[in-house]
Protein backbone atom coordinates (compact mmCIF):
# COMPACT_ATOMS: atom_id res chain seq x y z
CA UNK A 1 0.00 0.00 0.00
CA UNK A 2 1.60 3.25 -1.12
CA UNK A 3 1.97 6.31 1.14
CA UNK A 4 1.67 9.34 -1.13
CA UNK A 5 0.85 12.18 1.27
CA UNK A 6 -0.61 14.52 -1.36
CA UNK A 7 -2.87 11.84 -2.79
CA UNK A 8 -3.88 10.79 0.72
CA UNK A 9 -5.05 14.35 1.46
CA UNK A 10 -7.04 14.44 -1.78
CA UNK A 11 -8.81 11.14 -1.12
CA UNK A 12 -9.52 11.99 2.51
CA UNK A 13 -11.28 15.12 1.24
CA UNK A 14 -13.23 13.14 -1.37
CA UNK A 15 -14.33 10.68 1.32
CA UNK A 16 -15.51 13.47 3.57
CA UNK A 17 -17.57 15.00 0.75
CA UNK A 18 -19.05 11.69 -0.42
CA UNK A 19 -20.20 10.66 3.08
CA UNK A 20 -22.07 13.88 3.85
CA UNK A 21 -25.37 12.01 4.29
CA UNK A 22 -23.75 10.06 7.15
CA UNK A 23 -21.40 12.83 8.28
CA UNK A 24 -22.58 12.69 11.91
CA UNK A 25 -22.59 8.88 12.04
CA UNK A 26 -19.52 7.55 10.25
CA UNK A 27 -17.05 10.08 11.67
CA UNK A 28 -13.23 9.92 11.38
CA UNK A 29 -13.12 9.31 15.13
CA UNK A 30 -15.29 6.19 14.83
CA UNK A 31 -13.18 4.88 11.94
CA UNK A 32 -9.95 5.45 13.87
CA UNK A 33 -11.33 3.89 17.05
CA UNK A 34 -12.43 0.77 15.13
CA UNK A 35 -8.87 0.32 13.86
CA UNK A 36 -7.47 0.81 17.36
CA UNK A 37 -9.93 -1.70 18.89
CA UNK A 38 -9.06 -4.23 16.18
CA UNK A 39 -5.36 -3.75 16.94
CA UNK A 40 -4.36 -2.82 13.38
CA UNK A 41 -2.74 0.26 11.87
CA UNK A 42 -5.14 2.63 10.15
CA UNK A 43 -2.69 3.16 7.28
CA UNK A 44 -1.04 6.25 5.86
CA UNK A 45 -1.91 5.96 2.18
CA UNK A 46 -4.96 6.83 0.07
CA UNK A 47 -6.23 3.27 0.54
CA UNK A 48 -6.14 3.38 4.34
CA UNK A 49 -8.77 1.61 6.43
CA UNK A 50 -10.96 4.71 6.69
CA UNK A 51 -11.07 5.10 2.91
CA UNK A 52 -11.63 1.38 2.46
CA UNK A 53 -14.70 1.64 4.70
CA UNK A 54 -15.98 4.52 2.58
CA UNK A 55 -15.34 2.59 -0.65
CA UNK A 56 -17.13 -0.47 0.74
CA UNK A 57 -20.25 1.65 1.32
CA UNK A 58 -19.88 3.13 -2.18
CA UNK A 59 -19.61 -0.35 -3.72
CA UNK A 60 -22.78 -1.41 -1.93
CA UNK A 61 -24.63 1.78 -2.90
CA UNK A 62 -23.67 1.35 -6.57
CA UNK A 63 -23.91 -2.44 -6.84
CA UNK A 64 -24.29 -2.39 -10.63
CA UNK A 65 -20.95 -0.63 -11.24
CA UNK A 66 -17.59 -2.34 -11.35
CA UNK A 67 -14.81 -1.49 -8.93
CA UNK A 68 -12.93 0.74 -11.40
CA UNK A 69 -16.00 2.97 -11.87
CA UNK A 70 -16.60 3.24 -8.13
CA UNK A 71 -13.03 4.41 -7.54
CA UNK A 72 -13.25 7.39 -9.89
CA UNK A 73 -16.98 8.18 -9.84
CA UNK A 74 -16.92 10.66 -6.95
CA UNK A 75 -13.86 12.47 -8.24
CA UNK A 76 -15.40 12.79 -11.72
CA UNK A 77 -18.58 14.29 -10.27
CA UNK A 78 -16.54 16.83 -8.33
CA UNK A 79 -14.55 17.81 -11.41
CA UNK A 80 -17.73 18.32 -13.43
CA UNK A 81 -19.23 20.67 -10.83
CA UNK A 82 -19.42 24.43 -11.50
CA UNK A 83 -17.43 25.39 -8.40
CA UNK A 84 -14.60 22.90 -9.00
CA UNK A 85 -12.01 25.47 -10.13
CA UNK A 86 -12.53 27.53 -6.96
CA UNK A 87 -12.45 24.62 -4.49
CA UNK A 88 -9.60 23.67 -2.17
CA UNK A 89 -9.63 20.17 -3.59
CA UNK A 90 -8.92 21.48 -7.10
CA UNK A 91 -5.85 23.36 -5.84
CA UNK A 92 -4.62 20.19 -4.12
CA UNK A 93 -5.09 18.22 -7.33
CA UNK A 94 -3.18 20.90 -9.26
CA UNK A 95 -0.28 20.74 -6.83
CA UNK A 96 -0.22 16.96 -7.21
CA UNK A 97 -0.04 17.22 -11.01
CA UNK A 98 2.88 19.60 -10.85
CA UNK A 99 4.73 17.29 -8.47
CA UNK A 100 3.56 14.03 -10.01
CA UNK A 101 5.53 11.46 -11.94
CA UNK A 102 5.70 11.76 -15.71
CA UNK A 103 5.62 8.07 -16.45
CA UNK A 104 4.61 4.95 -14.58
CA UNK A 105 7.08 2.13 -14.43
CA UNK A 106 4.47 -0.59 -14.75
CA UNK A 107 0.80 -1.03 -15.46
CA UNK A 108 0.47 -2.28 -11.86
CA UNK A 109 2.01 0.88 -10.41
CA UNK A 110 -0.63 2.11 -7.90
CA UNK A 111 0.24 5.76 -8.66
CA UNK A 112 -1.60 5.65 -11.96
CA UNK A 113 -1.06 4.98 -15.63
CA UNK A 114 -1.34 8.53 -16.92
CA UNK A 115 0.30 11.74 -15.88
CA UNK A 116 -1.55 13.37 -13.01
CA UNK A 117 -3.90 10.45 -12.40
CA UNK A 118 -5.16 10.76 -8.83
CA UNK A 119 -7.32 7.66 -8.52
CA UNK A 120 -5.67 4.47 -7.27
CA UNK A 121 -5.82 1.64 -9.75
CA UNK A 122 -8.16 -1.30 -9.47
CA UNK A 123 -5.16 -3.57 -8.85
CA UNK A 124 -4.06 -1.51 -5.84
CA UNK A 125 -7.63 -1.45 -4.52
CA UNK A 126 -7.95 -5.23 -4.87
CA UNK A 127 -4.72 -5.77 -2.94
CA UNK A 128 -5.65 -3.31 -0.17
CA UNK A 129 -9.18 -4.58 0.49
CA UNK A 130 -7.97 -8.18 0.66
CA UNK A 131 -5.62 -7.18 3.50
CA UNK A 132 -8.31 -5.37 5.51
CA UNK A 133 -8.79 -7.49 8.67
CA UNK A 134 -12.20 -8.94 9.48
CA UNK A 135 -11.93 -7.62 13.04
CA UNK A 136 -11.99 -4.06 11.73
CA UNK A 137 -15.46 -4.50 10.22
CA UNK A 138 -16.69 -6.23 13.36
CA UNK A 139 -15.54 -3.40 15.60
CA UNK A 140 -16.87 -0.76 13.22
CA UNK A 141 -20.34 -2.31 13.26
CA UNK A 142 -20.15 -2.74 17.04
CA UNK A 143 -19.14 0.88 17.69
CA UNK A 144 -21.93 2.19 15.47
CA UNK A 145 -24.39 -0.09 17.28
CA UNK A 146 -23.26 1.20 20.66
CA UNK A 147 -23.61 4.77 19.47
CA UNK A 148 -27.10 4.03 18.16
CA UNK A 149 -28.13 2.52 21.50
CA UNK A 150 -26.82 5.58 23.33
CA UNK A 151 -29.00 7.84 21.16
CA UNK A 152 -32.10 5.65 20.71
CA UNK A 153 -31.87 3.04 23.46
CA UNK A 154 -35.47 3.18 24.75
CA UNK A 155 -36.96 2.29 21.37
CA UNK A 156 -35.04 -1.02 21.37
CA UNK A 157 -36.59 -2.31 24.61
CA UNK A 158 -39.72 -4.26 25.49
CA UNK A 159 -40.89 -4.35 29.14
CA UNK A 160 -37.42 -3.47 30.39
CA UNK A 161 -35.63 -6.04 28.20
CA UNK A 162 -33.43 -5.17 25.25
CA UNK A 163 -35.10 -7.07 22.41
CA UNK A 164 -33.01 -8.90 19.79
CA UNK A 165 -33.76 -11.33 16.96
CA UNK A 166 -31.56 -14.15 15.65
CA UNK A 167 -31.84 -15.85 12.26
CA UNK A 168 -29.78 -17.02 9.30
CA UNK A 169 -29.89 -16.93 5.52
CA UNK A 170 -27.80 -17.83 2.49
CA UNK A 171 -26.15 -15.51 -0.05
CA UNK A 172 -25.59 -16.47 -3.66
CA UNK A 173 -22.09 -15.89 -5.01
CA UNK A 174 -20.47 -15.89 -8.43
CA UNK A 175 -19.45 -19.28 -9.75
CA UNK A 176 -15.68 -19.17 -9.19
CA UNK A 177 -13.51 -22.00 -8.00
CA UNK A 178 -12.05 -20.24 -4.89
CA UNK A 179 -15.57 -19.40 -3.71
CA UNK A 180 -16.81 -22.95 -4.26
CA UNK A 181 -13.83 -24.34 -2.37
CA UNK A 182 -14.22 -22.01 0.62
CA UNK A 183 -17.97 -21.45 1.02
CA UNK A 184 -19.33 -24.59 -0.63
CA UNK A 185 -22.39 -25.17 -2.79
CA UNK A 186 -25.95 -26.26 -2.19
CA UNK A 187 -26.52 -30.03 -2.09
CA UNK A 188 -29.21 -29.94 -4.77
CA UNK A 189 -30.87 -27.63 -7.21
CA UNK A 190 -34.51 -26.59 -7.43
CA UNK A 191 -37.15 -29.27 -6.93
CA UNK A 192 -34.61 -31.77 -5.66
CA UNK A 193 -32.77 -32.25 -8.97
CA UNK A 194 -28.99 -31.93 -8.78
CA UNK A 195 -27.31 -29.41 -11.02
CA UNK A 196 -24.16 -30.01 -12.98
CA UNK A 197 -22.56 -26.70 -11.98
CA UNK A 198 -23.76 -25.72 -8.53
CA UNK A 199 -23.66 -22.08 -7.54
CA UNK A 200 -21.59 -21.31 -4.44
CA UNK A 201 -23.39 -19.91 -1.44
CA UNK A 202 -22.31 -18.37 1.85
CA UNK A 203 -24.17 -18.68 5.14
CA UNK A 204 -24.97 -15.52 7.06
CA UNK A 205 -26.29 -15.50 10.64
CA UNK A 206 -27.29 -12.15 12.08
CA UNK A 207 -28.33 -10.70 15.43
CA UNK A 208 -30.49 -7.57 15.07
CA UNK A 209 -32.67 -5.15 17.01
CA UNK A 210 -36.09 -6.00 15.49
CA UNK A 211 -37.91 -2.90 16.76
CA UNK A 212 -35.66 -0.79 14.51
CA UNK A 213 -34.38 -3.49 12.10
CA UNK A 214 -30.88 -2.43 13.08
CA UNK A 215 -28.00 -4.92 12.62
CA UNK A 216 -26.02 -5.65 15.78
CA UNK A 217 -23.68 -8.53 14.89
CA UNK A 218 -23.34 -10.98 12.04
CA UNK A 219 -21.28 -14.02 11.07
CA UNK A 220 -20.34 -14.97 7.50
CA UNK A 221 -19.25 -18.59 7.22
CA UNK A 222 -19.15 -21.55 4.80
CA UNK A 223 -22.37 -23.31 3.95
CA UNK A 224 -21.24 -26.50 5.68
CA UNK A 225 -21.33 -24.76 9.05
CA UNK A 226 -24.78 -24.93 10.60
CA UNK A 227 -26.76 -21.91 11.77
CA UNK A 228 -26.64 -23.19 15.35
CA UNK A 229 -22.84 -23.39 15.31
CA UNK A 230 -22.55 -19.88 13.84
CA UNK A 231 -25.02 -18.52 16.41
CA UNK A 232 -22.86 -19.55 19.37
CA UNK A 233 -20.19 -16.80 19.04
CA UNK A 234 -22.87 -14.19 18.28
CA UNK A 235 -24.75 -14.98 21.49
CA UNK A 236 -21.54 -15.00 23.54
CA UNK A 237 -20.46 -11.59 22.29
CA UNK A 238 -23.78 -9.89 21.60
CA UNK A 239 -25.93 -10.70 24.66
CA UNK A 240 -26.00 -8.84 27.96
CA UNK A 241 -27.82 -9.55 31.20
CA UNK A 242 -31.56 -9.05 30.83
CA UNK A 243 -31.66 -9.30 27.02
CA UNK A 244 -34.49 -11.16 25.30
CA UNK A 245 -33.64 -12.81 21.97
CA UNK A 246 -36.29 -14.13 19.58
CA UNK A 247 -35.22 -17.21 17.61
CA UNK A 248 -36.64 -19.36 14.85
CA UNK A 249 -37.41 -23.02 15.52
CA UNK A 250 -34.31 -24.02 13.57
CA UNK A 251 -32.19 -22.83 16.53
CA UNK A 252 -33.82 -25.29 18.94
CA UNK A 253 -30.79 -26.53 20.87
CA UNK A 254 -30.26 -27.34 24.52
CA UNK A 255 -26.72 -26.00 24.30
CA UNK A 256 -27.89 -22.62 22.93
CA UNK A 257 -30.60 -22.41 25.59
CA UNK A 258 -28.07 -22.98 28.36
CA UNK A 259 -25.70 -20.53 26.70
CA UNK A 260 -28.34 -17.78 26.78
CA UNK A 261 -29.28 -18.61 30.37
CA UNK A 262 -25.61 -18.50 31.42
CA UNK A 263 -25.49 -14.90 30.18
CA UNK A 264 -28.49 -14.18 32.45
CA UNK A 265 -30.50 -13.43 29.33
CA UNK A 266 -33.78 -14.82 27.97
CA UNK A 267 -34.99 -16.38 24.74
CA UNK A 268 -38.24 -17.18 22.95
CA UNK A 269 -38.62 -19.85 20.29
CA UNK A 270 -41.33 -21.97 18.71
CA UNK A 271 -41.92 -25.41 20.18
CA UNK A 272 -40.07 -28.37 18.67
CA UNK A 273 -42.61 -31.18 18.53
CA UNK A 274 -40.27 -34.04 19.42
CA UNK A 275 -39.04 -32.34 22.63
CA UNK A 276 -40.20 -34.26 25.70
CA UNK A 277 -41.31 -31.68 28.25
CA UNK A 278 -42.54 -32.53 31.74
CA UNK A 279 -45.34 -30.32 33.00
CA UNK A 280 -44.70 -28.85 36.46
CA UNK A 281 -47.82 -26.73 36.83
CA UNK A 282 -50.34 -24.77 34.80
CA UNK A 283 -50.19 -20.99 34.98
CA UNK A 284 -53.32 -20.32 32.91
CA UNK A 285 -55.29 -21.95 30.09
CA UNK A 286 -52.78 -22.84 27.31
CA UNK A 287 -49.98 -21.58 29.53
CA UNK A 288 -47.84 -23.99 31.58
CA UNK A 289 -44.48 -24.35 33.29
CA UNK A 290 -42.40 -27.33 32.11
CA UNK A 291 -39.00 -28.91 32.67
CA UNK A 292 -36.81 -30.19 29.85
CA UNK A 293 -34.16 -32.81 30.61
CA UNK A 294 -32.85 -34.06 27.25
CA UNK A 295 -31.39 -37.54 27.05
CA UNK A 296 -29.88 -37.68 23.56
CA UNK A 297 -26.25 -38.50 22.89
CA UNK A 298 -25.33 -34.98 21.88
CA UNK A 299 -26.45 -33.60 25.24
CA UNK A 300 -24.56 -36.35 27.09
CA UNK A 301 -21.42 -35.35 25.23
CA UNK A 302 -21.99 -31.73 26.30
CA UNK A 303 -22.74 -32.69 29.89
CA UNK A 304 -19.01 -32.95 30.51
CA UNK A 305 -18.73 -29.27 29.55
CA UNK A 306 -20.81 -28.30 32.59
CA UNK A 307 -24.33 -28.07 31.15
CA UNK A 308 -27.12 -28.37 33.73
CA UNK A 309 -29.18 -31.53 33.85
CA UNK A 310 -32.44 -29.72 33.07
CA UNK A 311 -33.93 -26.32 32.36
CA UNK A 312 -37.30 -24.87 33.33
CA UNK A 313 -39.34 -23.35 30.51
CA UNK A 314 -42.68 -21.75 29.89
CA UNK A 315 -44.90 -23.05 27.06
CA UNK A 316 -47.62 -20.78 25.65
CA UNK A 317 -49.94 -22.46 23.16
CA UNK A 318 -52.00 -20.54 20.63
CA UNK A 319 -53.65 -20.88 17.26
CA UNK A 320 -54.05 -18.27 14.55
CA UNK A 321 -57.26 -18.67 12.50
CA UNK A 322 -56.40 -20.46 9.29
CA UNK A 323 -53.16 -21.96 10.62
CA UNK A 324 -52.18 -25.02 12.63
CA UNK A 325 -51.85 -24.72 16.42
CA UNK A 326 -48.36 -23.97 17.71
CA UNK A 327 -46.62 -22.79 20.87
CA UNK A 328 -43.93 -20.39 22.06
CA UNK A 329 -41.28 -21.64 24.51
CA UNK A 330 -39.32 -19.23 26.68
CA UNK A 331 -37.21 -19.18 29.83
CA UNK A 332 -38.76 -15.87 30.87
CA UNK A 333 -41.04 -17.18 33.60
CA UNK A 334 -42.39 -13.82 34.75
CA UNK A 335 -46.19 -14.12 34.80
CA UNK A 336 -46.57 -10.37 34.32
CA UNK A 337 -45.80 -11.01 30.63
CA UNK A 338 -49.27 -12.34 29.88
CA UNK A 339 -50.10 -14.84 27.16
CA UNK A 340 -51.74 -12.19 24.97
CA UNK A 341 -48.61 -10.02 25.01
CA UNK A 342 -46.59 -12.97 23.75
CA UNK A 343 -48.72 -14.29 20.89
CA UNK A 344 -51.34 -11.65 20.02
CA UNK A 345 -51.52 -10.68 16.35
CA UNK A 346 -51.63 -7.14 15.00
CA UNK A 347 -55.16 -5.85 14.53
CA UNK A 348 -56.96 -2.57 13.90
CA UNK A 349 -59.43 -1.06 16.35
CA UNK A 350 -62.68 0.75 15.53
CA UNK A 351 -60.83 4.03 14.98
CA UNK A 352 -58.53 2.40 12.43
CA UNK A 353 -55.44 2.53 14.62
CA UNK A 354 -53.11 -0.46 14.59
CA UNK A 355 -52.89 -2.31 17.87
CA UNK A 356 -49.54 -3.68 19.00
CA UNK A 357 -48.94 -7.25 17.93
CA UNK A 358 -47.61 -10.03 20.11
CA UNK A 359 -43.97 -10.05 21.10
CA UNK A 360 -42.88 -13.28 19.43
CA UNK A 361 -44.29 -12.20 16.06
CA UNK A 362 -41.81 -9.32 16.14
CA UNK A 363 -39.29 -11.97 15.16
CA UNK A 364 -40.53 -11.57 11.61
CA UNK A 365 -38.77 -8.19 11.45
CA UNK A 366 -35.45 -9.95 10.90
CA UNK A 367 -36.97 -11.74 7.90
CA UNK A 368 -37.89 -8.32 6.53
CA UNK A 369 -34.32 -7.20 7.25
CA UNK A 370 -32.93 -10.02 5.12
CA UNK A 371 -35.41 -9.18 2.35
CA UNK A 372 -34.38 -5.51 2.35
CA UNK A 373 -30.70 -6.32 2.57
CA UNK A 374 -30.64 -9.05 -0.09
CA UNK A 375 -33.38 -8.06 -2.55
CA UNK A 376 -33.95 -4.31 -2.12
CA UNK A 377 -30.33 -3.31 -1.55
CA UNK A 378 -28.87 -5.95 -3.87
CA UNK A 379 -26.67 -8.11 -1.65
CA UNK A 380 -27.85 -11.47 -2.97
CA UNK A 381 -26.42 -12.40 -6.35
CA UNK A 382 -24.65 -9.09 -7.05
CA UNK A 383 -21.34 -9.58 -5.22
CA UNK A 384 -18.44 -9.10 -7.63
CA UNK A 385 -15.58 -10.60 -5.61
CA UNK A 386 -13.80 -13.76 -6.69
CA UNK A 387 -12.02 -14.62 -3.42
CA UNK A 388 -13.31 -15.16 0.12
CA UNK A 389 -11.53 -12.02 1.38
CA UNK A 390 -13.20 -9.79 -1.20
CA UNK A 391 -16.60 -11.36 -0.49
CA UNK A 392 -16.19 -10.54 3.21
CA UNK A 393 -15.27 -6.99 2.25
CA UNK A 394 -18.36 -6.52 0.06
CA UNK A 395 -20.71 -8.08 2.62
CA UNK A 396 -19.29 -5.75 5.29
CA UNK A 397 -20.01 -2.79 3.02
CA UNK A 398 -23.61 -3.90 2.47
CA UNK A 399 -24.22 -4.39 6.19
CA UNK A 400 -22.63 -1.01 6.90
CA UNK A 401 -24.78 0.73 4.28
CA UNK A 402 -27.96 -0.95 5.58
CA UNK A 403 -27.08 0.10 9.13
CA UNK A 404 -26.52 3.73 8.11
CA UNK A 405 -29.73 3.92 6.05
CA UNK A 406 -31.71 2.46 8.94
CA UNK A 407 -30.19 5.07 11.26
CA UNK A 408 -31.16 7.76 8.75
CA UNK A 409 -34.74 6.45 8.76
CA UNK A 410 -34.89 6.60 12.56
CA UNK A 411 -33.71 10.22 12.55
CA UNK A 412 -36.18 11.12 9.80
CA UNK A 413 -39.03 9.54 11.77
CA UNK A 414 -38.04 11.40 14.95
CA UNK A 415 -37.86 14.73 13.14
CA UNK A 416 -41.20 14.22 11.36
CA UNK A 417 -42.99 12.94 14.46
CA UNK A 418 -43.57 9.41 13.17
CA UNK A 419 -43.89 7.18 16.22
CA UNK A 420 -42.75 3.93 14.58
CA UNK A 421 -39.73 4.20 12.25
CA UNK A 422 -40.67 0.85 10.70
CA UNK A 423 -43.58 2.66 9.04
CA UNK A 424 -41.09 4.41 6.72
CA UNK A 425 -40.18 2.64 3.50
CA UNK A 426 -36.60 1.39 3.31
CA UNK A 427 -36.63 1.06 -0.48
CA UNK A 428 -37.74 4.65 -0.99
CA UNK A 429 -35.23 5.87 1.59
CA UNK A 430 -32.47 4.14 -0.37
CA UNK A 431 -33.73 5.71 -3.59
CA UNK A 432 -33.84 9.16 -2.05
CA UNK A 433 -30.27 8.71 -0.81
CA UNK A 434 -29.06 7.70 -4.27
CA UNK A 435 -30.87 10.63 -5.89
CA UNK A 436 -29.45 13.13 -3.40
CA UNK A 437 -25.87 11.77 -3.40
CA UNK A 438 -24.52 13.81 -6.37
CA UNK A 439 -26.02 17.05 -5.02
CA UNK A 440 -24.56 16.43 -1.55
CA UNK A 441 -21.16 15.66 -3.05
CA UNK A 442 -20.85 18.89 -5.05
CA UNK A 443 -22.75 21.33 -2.79
CA UNK A 444 -21.13 23.98 -0.64
CA UNK A 445 -20.76 23.04 3.06
CA UNK A 446 -23.42 25.48 4.30
CA UNK A 447 -25.96 24.42 1.66
CA UNK A 448 -25.32 20.71 2.30
CA UNK A 449 -25.75 21.02 6.08
CA UNK A 450 -28.70 23.43 6.25
CA UNK A 451 -30.64 22.76 3.04
CA UNK A 452 -29.93 19.37 1.46
CA UNK A 453 -29.64 17.16 4.56
CA UNK A 454 -32.92 18.42 6.13
CA UNK A 455 -34.54 18.03 2.72
CA UNK A 456 -33.30 14.43 2.51
CA UNK A 457 -34.75 13.62 5.94
CA UNK A 458 -38.08 15.21 4.98
CA UNK A 459 -38.23 13.17 1.77
CA UNK A 460 -37.44 9.96 3.63
CA UNK A 461 -40.16 10.72 6.18
CA UNK A 462 -42.65 11.32 3.37
CA UNK A 463 -42.70 7.66 2.33
CA UNK A 464 -44.97 6.20 5.02
CA UNK A 465 -46.08 2.59 4.62
CA UNK A 466 -49.83 2.28 5.34
CA UNK A 467 -50.83 -0.02 8.22
CA UNK A 468 -51.83 -3.46 6.97
CA UNK A 469 -52.34 -5.66 10.05
CA UNK A 470 -53.20 -9.32 9.77
CA UNK A 471 -52.48 -9.58 6.03
CA UNK A 472 -51.28 -12.86 4.60
CA UNK A 473 -50.67 -14.33 1.19
CA UNK A 474 -51.21 -17.92 0.02
CA UNK A 475 -48.17 -20.04 -0.64
CA UNK A 476 -47.47 -20.93 -4.27
CA UNK A 477 -48.35 -24.56 -3.59
CA UNK A 478 -51.78 -23.60 -2.23
CA UNK A 479 -52.98 -22.34 -5.61
CA UNK A 480 -54.32 -25.12 -7.80
CA UNK A 481 -53.04 -24.88 -11.37
CA UNK A 482 -55.00 -26.62 -14.08
CA UNK A 483 -52.78 -28.50 -16.50
CA UNK A 484 -53.07 -31.15 -19.14
CA UNK A 485 -52.21 -34.31 -17.27
CA UNK A 486 -48.73 -33.37 -16.02
CA UNK A 487 -47.19 -31.42 -13.17
CA UNK A 488 -46.64 -27.70 -13.27
CA UNK A 489 -42.83 -27.91 -13.19
CA UNK A 490 -42.43 -31.18 -15.12
CA UNK A 491 -41.99 -31.33 -18.84
CA UNK A 492 -44.64 -33.54 -20.47
CA UNK A 493 -43.52 -36.84 -21.91
CA UNK A 494 -43.71 -37.71 -25.60
CA UNK A 495 -46.74 -39.92 -24.97
CA UNK A 496 -48.58 -37.10 -23.18
CA UNK A 497 -47.82 -34.63 -25.96
CA UNK A 498 -49.00 -37.11 -28.58
CA UNK A 499 -52.23 -37.80 -26.61
CA UNK A 500 -52.96 -34.07 -26.25
CA UNK A 501 -52.36 -33.57 -29.97
CA UNK A 502 -54.83 -36.34 -30.84
CA UNK A 503 -57.47 -34.84 -28.53
CA UNK A 504 -57.06 -31.48 -30.21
Amino acid sequence: MFTDKRRRNVWDEVRRLDLRAFDKLLTPGVLAEAAARAGVAAGRGPLCLANLAWLSVACALHATRNFADVLVMSLKLLRDADNWSRSTLARRCGRYRRCGRRKSKSKHDPRGRRDGELAPTEEAFAQARAKAPAGYWTWLTLLLGEKFQADHGPMLCWSGHRLLALDGTTIRLQNYKPLRAHFGTAASGSHGRKRRSRQPQARMVMLTFPLARFPWRYELCPLARSERAAAGPLLDEGLSAGDLVLMDRGFWSYGLFCQVAARRAFFAIRLFKSAKLKTLRRLAPDDRLVRWAPSDRKWKAGKAAGLPASIDLRVIRYRVPGFRPTAVVTNLLDRRATRRRWVGLAAADEAGLTLDDGLYHRRWEIETTFCELKARQGLDGSLRGRTPATIEYEVAGHVLLYLLVRWLIVEAAAKAGVADPLRLSFLNALRELRDMAPALLTAAPHRAAHVLLPRLLARVAGHVVPPRPGRHYPRPGDTKVKNKGYGKHRRPSKISRKRDKCKA
